[in-house]
């Protein structure tokens, strides 16, 4: 070996076993060793940064945005709401979420397709007296195998996309991935729901769903015209709140409490429903039955979307300039366009005129917040946002045109009309102008994390192919396949590449395998596609650890899981996922 060769070997040595300790996130270890190598010498200064520009780097960041208008504008969940049902069996049940969530995960991100999911999966478990435990996994792993339908449905494709454009001249097409990743998903899946649900351990007590219960607030909801609950009556507006998760309490009409006859009553545009819900599960009712939020007036009436906004929570600590006022006093809704939605005090939820409540020091707020005003509002009134409080308001007038968008978009690259970065950039200044995201929340969605690890990895793997790293590795590859069929190559290549991935983040260990396939292919004299493919899935494919992908992560808490509970389930599907992909790498990219 070479200076070069034993430098960056090291280097990437030193990056896997800190990454493997955990102790530091995957994003400053990877940067720290570009540092490292830029410092040595075996990464060029002026190459040091090339990989933040790089259209790989470019695609993740839009996708993750262009993929938030779909939740933002309720599509997602709109489509859960239709999937939540009582009464289905545990195979039932993971038999459809995991096809809908692995859909899901072919045109959006995996992890906001999981995040999407995760809180129906939860409640169903709650309802049905069943470990969260056994679904949340299969879930998780359901959407991780999705992520291999299409291009932008996983990084790992985009990565490998890259590097078939610098040796073939070409990237892969939107549904290149399709007839492996069909197949690798549809194997998978069937064995989730048949058989790997039944390996994963349950700890907690049947009818405990996993996870922190929320608080929950007393809050209002104005019926407008256009509202599923214009005409219904009350027991049965009832019913599908209770679905919901969410109590209705009681209802106003013209300012004042109806009380008399309360089921016989039928709802009609103006009246206000009094509900007991958290956060999130308000804004999915509000959203499901085309109610409004009020307007902070003491007769509430609908307030009007003219941008985007924030559900918050909020803690009232002492010293705050809101202390002794009222949202009324302090011009919440005056100077601030902001709305106090709900509030609790010493545990206890908050029910009459919240705008005349005078506020102390500990209560706990929940405040309707403009994206473009939330940090003036923070700041002037002094109250601390709750680690995790903030929940973006779904627009679902917007629903359609953020479809229209995607799937244009999606069209678009699939018949080579232009490339996959320019569709996505100019679904995302689409979504702004027609009010799908706002200006001020494009960032938000980005992975900065995922971004910086792309960034510093691209550098790194490409000097390992420079200095022949990658053909060192290929060629020990190939002498220890050596008078065996090249697919036996393959197997050991993408056996190596899964374990890799189990101990690294899957964006890394790809970055580090691509070239890896295609010296090999080179060296035993075949097509590469089959190769580059194969990386692409088993860097995928990481079921053996929660810090293989973050969707393992995701669950680790919720599902009530240990460290060593993922292989259980995790190894009989990466031996499915072998088994079903060689044969079909064969035959879609024969060697």
């Amino acid at each position: 070996m070479t200076p070069s060769q034993i430098t960056l070997f090291s280097i990437f040595a030193l990056m896997v076993a800190i990454m493997f300790w955990g102790r530091w996130r995957h994003d400053l270890v990877a940067f720290a060793g570009l540092m490292a190598a830029v410092l040595f010498g075996v990464v060029p200064a002026e190459q040091a940064f090339s990989g933040f520009g790089n259209p790989t780097t470019m695609i993740v960041a839009l996708v993750l945005i262009a993929t938030a208008g779909l939740t933002r504008s309720g599509a997602v969940s709109r489509l859960t709401r239709m999937l939540a049902r009582d009464g289905r069996s545990t195979t039932g049940h993971i038999l459809l979420f995991g096809s809908v969530g692995g859909l899901l995960s072919g045109f959006m991100n995996n992890i906001a397709a999981l995040a999407m999911l995760m809180p129906v999966d939860l409640q169903t478990a709650r309802k049905a007296g069943r470990a969260a435990g056994l679904t949340l996994m299969p879930l998780a792993f359901a959407t991780i195998l999705g992520g291999m339908l299409t291009l932008i449905g996983t990084p790992p494709n985009l990565i490998v996309s890259s590097y078939r454009n610098q040796v073939l001249g070409e990237p892969y097409r939107m549904f290149d991935f399709l007839p492996v990743g069909a197949a690798v998903a549809t194997a998978g899946i069937a064995f989730i729901a048949l058989i790997g649900w039944r390996l994963i351990p349950v700890r907690r007590p049947q009818g405990d769903g996993g996870g922190d219960r929320p608080r929950r607030y007393l809050a209002r909801l104005v019926v407008i015209e256009s509202s599923n609950a214009v005409g219904q009556r009350i027991p049965d507006l009832r019913d599908i709140a209770q679905k919901a998760g969410v109590r209705l309490v009681g209802i106003m009409r013209h300012g004042h409490p109806v009380v008399d006859q309360l089921d016989e009553l039928t709802l009609a545009q103006g009246d206000v429903l009094l509900v007991r819900a958290g956060p999130a599960a308000l804004d999915e009712y509000r959203s499901a039955e085309k109610l409004a939020f009020p307007d902070g007036r003491l007769e509430p009436r609908a307030r009007k979307d003219s941008e985007g906004q924030s559900l918050i929570e909020c803690l009232v600590p002492v010293g705050s300039e809101i202390i002794g006022r009222n949202a009324q006093s302090f011009g919440l809704v005056n100077r601030y366009d902001s709305v106090l939605i709900g509030m609790r005090r010493r545990g206890v939820a908050l029910r009459d005129a919240l705008s005349r409540q005078q506020i102390a020091a500990g209560d706990l707020l929940l405040l309707l917040v403009p994206e473009s005003r939330a940090e003036d509002v923070l700041r002037a009134s002094g109250v601390l946002r709750l680690d995790g409080g903030s929940l973006p308001v779904q627009r679902e007038g917007h629903m359609l045109s953020a479809i229209l968008l995607f799937a244009l978009a999606v069209l678009a690259t699939s018949l080579g009309w232009v490339s996959m970065p320019i569709a996505l950039g100019c679904v995302v200044i689409a979504y702004v102008l027609t009010g799908v995201l706002s200006i001020n929340e494009l960032y938000d969605h980005v992975d900065w994390p995922v971004v910086v690890l792309l960034g510093s990895m691209i550098p790194l793997g490409l000097a390992l192919d420079q200095t022949g790293g990658t053909a060192l590795i290929a060629g020990l590859l190939a002498r220890a396949t050596d008078g065996y069929p090249a697919w036996i190559a393959l197997l050991l290549l993408m056996m190596a590449t899964m374990f890799l991935s189990d101990v690294l983040n899957n964006n890394a260990t790809t970055i580090i395998a691509a070239p890896v396939g295609i010296r090999l292919a080179q060296q035993l004299e075949v097509q590469p596609d089959a190769f580059l493919m194969g990386v692409a899935v088993s860097a995928a494919c990481a079921f053996l650890t929660p810090i293989g992908h973050q969707n393992n992560t995701l669950i680790l808490g919720p599902g009530d899981y240990r460290f060593g509970d993922y292989w259980r389930m995790g190894l009989p599907l990466e031996v499915i996922v072998l088994a079903v992909s060689i044969p079909i790498l064969l035959i879609v990219w024969p060697l």
